[in-house]
């Protein structure tokens, strides 16, 4: 079905299934992923409505660590539901996972930002007959999380959050903070501001926001490497929450999933509605459902609206797409890679993101997600 470039998208429901603490945990550890199964019960829960077809084998995949936490639960119930398949997806970085997928050793990759014209053609040498297309998968906030004991909330908007991952505000008790957060006793306190220390889909976006809610205060292209002089960088989401948690006058960006499985407090923005919006998985849908499809073709690349004011949506939003060849698959990976991503663009796959600091992909969308899905060759 060709697909219209400005369609709109309506929020999907965000009801969610039970998992369980361990399951939503998994961001403690590192960013590599050893699958595991669970126990006998589990297994049969999992197995539920996973369709394994003709799945078989490994499949490996890498990329954005910004959906490490969904593809853990997701690669734990498809295993236990498909026994005998093997799926490996390491968690790294989006620039990462799509230099992997154009040099053909995964079978699909996760990328925070879709892919460049100049990484569609080189895609073409490893999908014969087509090109690497984006499915979005996973949506959400980027947390911006922060370690400053005894401030239990804390809002800025746009240009502070620019000025602050620019090095031009200092400390926490600066008069641009304080003026958006009257009553509370902000310290005097250096900021300490982590960032990506490899190229990364998460800092892309970042920029993005920046760039279009503060052009005044953040003169950076959106680029996947970190743009800006100053501040500290750590590896990985899971490495930039690991140093605002030890840290104290840290702030850092990382998805929503990292700040609740460490229990970090993240700030709310104002965008200029008549409140701060949190960083919710149910206002990130806010914001994510105003997106419009740019891609052509199968591609499935959206422009989301970063600038958005309405109540509720928090502005500072993600989607991860799975990255993979709309023809000329692997014929030894094909049914896995279907099989798989049919899962996880289910109505069961997706319902799980919501618990783990995720937002669904919209109802609209992800129909057409599961469409490409059937059909990739």
């Amino acid at each position: 079905m060709k697909l219209q470039r400005k369609n709109g998208l309506r929020a999907t429901a965000l009801g969610a299934l039970a998992v369980s603490g361990a399951l939503v945990l998994t961001a403690c550890g590192s960013d590599d992923n050893t699958g595991g199964t669970g126990n006998a019960g589990e297994k049969k829960t999992a197995a539920s409505n996973i369709k394994c077809d003709d799945a078989k084998g490994q499949l490996m995949a890498s990329g954005s660590s910004a959906q490490k936490n969904a593809m853990d639960l997701w690669v734990k119930n498809y295993m236990a539901a498909c026994t005998g398949v093997e799926v490996n997806y390491k968690s790294s970085s989006s620039g990462e996972g799509i230099v992997a997928f154009n040099q053909g050793t995964v079978g699909f990759a996760g990328s925070d930002s879709a892919l460049k014209p100049d990484e569609v053609e080189e895609s073409k040498k490893v999908c014969t007959s087509g090109q690497g297309i984006n499915l979005p998968m996973v949506g959400g906030p980027i947390a911006i999380g922060y370690n400053l004991p005894g401030v239990d909330s804390l809002v800025l908007d746009a240009p502070t959050v620019a000025r602050i991952f620019d090095t031009k505000i200092k400390k926490w008790n600066d008069p641009a903070i304080a003026k958006l957060n009257p009553g509370v006793t902000l310290p005097d306190t250096t900021i300490q501001a982590f960032h990506r220390s490899e190229d990364s889909g998460t800092t892309q976006n970042l920029g993005k926001y920046l760039g279009k809610a503060a052009p005044n205060d953040w003169k950076y292209e959106a680029e996947k490497k970190w743009p800006a002089p100053g501040g500290q960088a750590a590896q990985g989401s899971s490495g930039v929450a690991a140093q605002v948690k030890q840290v104290p006058g840290a702030i850092g960006y990382f998805e929503l999933s990292y700040a609740k499985s460490q229990d970090i407090p993240a700030v709310s923005i104002d965008t200029g509605a008549s409140a701060p919006a949190e960083a919710t998985s149910e206002n990130a849908s806010k914001a994510i459902a105003a997106a419009k499809i740019k891609g052509t073709g199968k591609d499935l690349a959206l422009d989301l609206d970063y600038t958005t004011k309405a109540e509720g949506a928090y502005p500072l939003v993600l989607v991860t797409y799975e990255v993979v060849c709309d023809t000329g698959n692997k014929p030894e990976t094909l049914d896995t890679v279907k099989s798989f991503l049919s899962y996880t663009a289910s109505d069961e796959g997706q319902k799980i993101l919501t618990d783990a600091g995720y937002a669904p992909i919209p109802t609209e969308i992800n129909a057409k997600v599961r469409e490409t899905v059937n059909g990739l060759s």
